[in-house]
């Protein structure tokens, strides 16, 4: 029977949880159950391994930290749904690319549930509403295993995507959930997301924690 443990972590720093991550990634074996957590950041830009510095327009105040997930530059704050999905890959049967096609599957069943139609785009990962960026993907796979993961816009401040090009997009639109009509949280979103995420990659049970 395949396990997917699913942890509401309320509001975390980056870097912390991202620390948190790769031990977490080090030290797990062949018997250790798939996890997925589930988070709020306080505002923080990200640069992936491929990020170039000229996405960053104007960060203010805002912290930059340097990640090693893929992709470019992204904004967490509050109102985002964040999921980490540490997953065995490997022991699971999925590749990398496999994995980031069944993420954005899960998300775009997510909102299709709630009658927003929503679509991928093979040139730039993540989820996609009339052309507007909803949810961002990148993750890192090391020892066969994927940590880093998804996030989705949910009711927050988009103000600060400003201060960069998305994804490294210069032009790129963001939206919410709210902007759409569609009224949660993030703890909703998670809730509903999970099950989602869980039978997407053949899950035969969910395990909730809280920390």
């Amino acid at each position: 029977m395949t396990r997917l443990v699913v942890r509401q972590l309320g509001t975390a720093p980056y870097e912390e949880t991202w620390q948190r991550m790769k031990a977490f990634t080090e030290e797990r074996d062949g018997t250790t159950y798939d996890e997925l957590w589930f988070l709020e950041h306080p505002a923080v830009y990200t640069l992936g391994q491929a990020g170039r510095a000229e996405h960053i327009i104007a960060p203010g105040e805002i912290p930059v930290v340097k990640s090693d997930r893929g992709g470019q530059v992204t904004y967490h704050g509050p109102g985002q749904l964040v999921g980490y999905l540490l997953i065995d890959i490997k022991r699971l049967g999925v590749g990398a690319r496999t994995l980031v096609t069944g993420i954005e599957r899960s998300i775009i069943d997510f909102l299709g549930k709630r009658g927003i139609q929503a679509m991928a785009r093979k040139d730039a990962p993540g989820v996609y509403v009339a052309g507007r960026k909803i949810a961002a993907l990148g993750l890192r796979v090391r020892k066969g295993c994927s940590y880093h993961g998804l996030s989705l816009n949910v009711d927050m401040d988009l103000v600060p995507f400003a201060g960069i090009d998305p994804c490294g997009y210069k032009g790129l639109e963001v939206i919410d959930l709210k902007t759409l009509g569609m009224l949660m949280t993030v703890a909703q979103a998670a809730g509903e997301l999970a099950p989602i995420i869980g039978a997407e990659f053949a899950y035969d049970a969910l395990i909730h924690e809280t920390s």
